[in-house]
């Protein structure tokens, strides 16, 4: 193994049913560099990370540890700690019913010679771990009296004081605030000076910028580069996640943007934002508009469309829904004020498995008209047989499971759920994702339907292209913040480089 290489991961090769997750990747980390692995959903990152820590086997490649003679192959989480290797998740995985020092040393406790726990030397070797990384707390209270940044760095605590070489930071950001994220970031780079080679899994751009060494692109499971930071500005970086080559990107022009009057103002969000998910944001949206939330992933475009549905309480600012100021305190809120929600996970926020396409269709309308107002059976299959109709739902009947239904048409019947109430507004949350692509035309083509109508409409989607043919408007977001907005001239290369922000040339 070369100098200073403390992981090599070559031509790692994993296949789910039916889908090449990885294909012939190769990853290489340093001691004392923190080195970010990139790449949108799907990309392959928590693969090879499961690949690596023994929680995925790979059919094809091999992994060399320093120290450790010959290919290593792990079979848990555990024997990847016994060779040096250490994940910490987004969710912090220790009990927090337990104090700080019984969670550093949770499966590993000091026995005194009677085999008994060494509660003395337990809480003295915690304080001992605590303060080399500068953190001054009361061991012996219970982690959950702390705050999520701190348990993050207890987590890493105990992985460092289990002499990892290798740390795995999958996410650490994602709920911390910006005081919290410096904090961390301080703690990673005192890591990094000791020797500890850190891979850092986010989608923050920001972040990366500010405390990485070195970036690994992945895309569709395969490998697109490594690269020092210094030689990749973040347009370039945006590009490869994407795969779009920045340099000869087609120009789409839109049509003339419409122009909406302060009398089609459908909402009229002011400062509004939810602690630990997106920043305060102001947005407008009229009648007839299709208004897109473009950014990376976990840029903040879900977040920030659940807010205005109530979906996660505002912490600041406030709404207007035609004009009157309005407080929503939960969904059934927003469905009164004439608003609809399709989620981005329809597995688990959208479809009723085991209920029927008529009652998954009917479902919002009932709840918008409560237990005492039952749809007769003659209404609900009327509006069932309307939607299937209406959106070329494939189904056998309206009476078959919808489990039974392809991704796409069981997407058609949740956006058919949201039709039925009739709503003036509609948030599309990458109602197209994972379906075929005469059904992703049919529902863009439906967007712009709804917009003629006279509907409003936020439409969230990864892909630039689509975006471009259905929006009349793009917010730009960027690290839980919506830094911009783009009314004209609206093409792939003004969008991507405001998704890239910063300086275009660093």
């Amino acid at each position: 193994m070369e100098n200073n290489v403390v992981l090599t991961m070559r031509g790692i090769t994993m296949t789910f049913p039916g889908v090449r997750a990885l294909d012939n990747v190769d990853f290489t980390l340093r001691k004392g560099e923190i080195h970010a692995l990139m790449g949108e959903n799907g990309a392959g990152k928590s693969t090879l990370i499961k690949c690596l820590t023994g929680i995925n086997a790979f059919e094809a490649g091999e992994i060399h540890v320093e120290g450790i003679q010959g290919p290593v192959v792990n079979h848990s989480t555990l024997d990847a700690q016994k060779k040096g290797i250490s994940t910490v998740y987004q969710e912090v995985n220790l009990c927090p019913n337990l104090s700080v020092a019984e969670n550093l040393f949770i499966g590993r406790e000091p026995k005194t010679k009677f085999g008994t726990i060494d509660w003395k030397a337990m809480v003295k070797r915690s304080k001992e771990i605590m303060a080399g990384l500068d953190m001054n707390i009361d061991v012996t209270q219970n982690l959950e009296e702390y705050s999520l940044a701190l348990q993050q760095m207890i987590a890493i605590a105990r992985a460092v004081d289990m002499d990892c070489k290798v740390l795995i930071l999958d996410e650490p950001t994602s709920s911390l605030d910006d005081n919290e994220v410096e904090k961390l970031f301080g703690l990673m780079r005192s890591l990094r000076d000791k020797g500890v080679g850190i891979i850092f899994v986010t989608h923050f751009l920001e972040q990366v910028y500010a405390v990485c060494d070195r970036i690994t692109v992945l895309r569709n499971g395969q490998l697109v580069g490594e690269y020092p930071i210094a030689e990749l500005p973040r347009v370039k970086l945006v590009a490869a996640m994407m795969g779009k080559d920045f340099d000869d990107l087609a120009s789409i022009k839109s049509d003339e943007s419409p122009v909406f009057s302060d009398e089609d103002l459908l909402i009229d969000a002011k400062g509004m934002s939810h602690r630990g998910t997106i920043k305060p944001f102001d947005l407008e949206i009229h009648k007839g508009e299709v208004v897109g939330l473009t950014g990376l992933l976990g840029s903040g475009r879900s977040e920030l469309a659940r807010v205005i549905y109530g979906a996660d309480k505002n912490q600041t600012g406030t709404l207007k829904v035609k004009g009157k100021e309005v407080k929503i305190n939960n969904p059934i809120d927003a469905m009164n004020l004439g608003m609809g929600l399709l989620p981005d996970d329809r597995k688990a926020e959208g479809i009723i498995a085991d209920l029927s396409v008529r009652e998954n269709i009917i479902l919002a309308l009932q709840a918008k008209r409560g237990i005492f107002s039952l749809l007769s059976m003659k209404e609900q299959n009327a509006l069932a047989d309307k939607f299937i109709d209406m959106l070329q739902i494939k189904t056998a009947s309206r009476e078959t499971l919808i489990r039974q239904l392809s991704g796409g048409n069981q997407q058609k019947v949740i956006l058919g759920r949201w039709l039925a109430t009739n709503p003036e507004f509609l948030i599309l949350d990458e109602p197209t994702r994972g379906i075929d692509i005469g059904t992703k035309t049919e529902i863009q083509k439906l967007v712009l339907q709804l917009a003629k109508e006279g509907k409003g409409v936020i439409f969230i989607s990864s892909e630039i292209e689509e975006m471009l043919r259905t929006c009349s408007k793009m917010a730009v977001l960027r690290d839980g913040a919506k830094v911009g907005e783009i009314t004209e001239n609206l093409t792939q290369e003004t969008v991507m480089k405001a998704i890239a922000g910063g300086d275009q040339n660093e």
